[in-house]
């Protein structure tokens, strides 16, 4: 019969993840928000939104919004339909509790937009969203939703490291776009990942 303090062990790992990453995220969004932190977030910010061409505005203004809570919807109703109704519901759950964290956080940091913040040169590409702007909900929850749901349907370790960065790319997107900092979008990543190995612990 299994040690009862090994199963203990193997079921708070996951809960123990989801709490570094969770610390880690808020970490990045106190770095980045005064003093060296800020000024590196502001040159990458720089870098990440400089003009790179129509063709570049056409293809991330479209792509940026595969990371919308309303695409994982979407997502999880092609993945039922599909006859994967457990993935499905577990990888829209996931979105959905990063979208509501993200949201609550957001006014605890306060961050403006870029757009807000009195930069020079910066461009905006498409409207104005609403809230503040760490952290950034797109590619939180598109990580969360892809992790979950890809763990669940069986993905294997390749295709789930290029969901990851599948999911690091709409993030960039977003500061191309002009809505989010660099450090946004490592925020978001970081939490989608602790809500992605909270529910990996409730796996059954």
């Amino acid at each position: 019969m299994p040690d009862s303090r090994i199963i203990l062990a193997v079921r708070a790992r996951p809960v123990l993840r989801a709490a570094a990453l969770g610390a880690a995220a808020l970490a990045v969004g106190a770095w980045s928000s005064a003093g060296p932190g800020r000024e590196r977030d502001l040159e990458a910010f720089r870098e990440g939104n400089r003009d790179r061409g129509p063709g570049a505005d056409r293809l991330l203004r479209g792509a940026t919004e595969l990371g919308s809570i309303w695409a994982s919807v979407g997502a999880s109703a092609v993945l039922a339909a599909a006859g994967h109704r457990r993935a499905a519901a577990r990888g829209l759950a996931a979105a959905s509790v990063t979208w509501v964290a993200g949201q609550g956080l957001k006014p605890v940091f306060g961050r403006p937009r870029p757009y807000d913040a009195g930069l020079d040169e910066m461009h905006l590409r498409i409207e104005r969203p609403n809230g503040t702007s760490w952290p950034s909900s797109h590619p939180a929850v598109l990580l969360s939703f892809l992790s979950v749901a890809s763990r669940d349907l069986g993905a294997g370790p390749v295709a789930r490291a290029a969901l990851d960065g599948l999911a690091a790319a709409i993030g960039m997107s977003r500061v191309y776009v002009g809505v989010h900092f660099p450090s946004d979008v490592a925020g978001g990543i970081l939490l989608g990942k602790a809500v992605a190995a909270a529910f990996d612990g409730d796996r059954r």
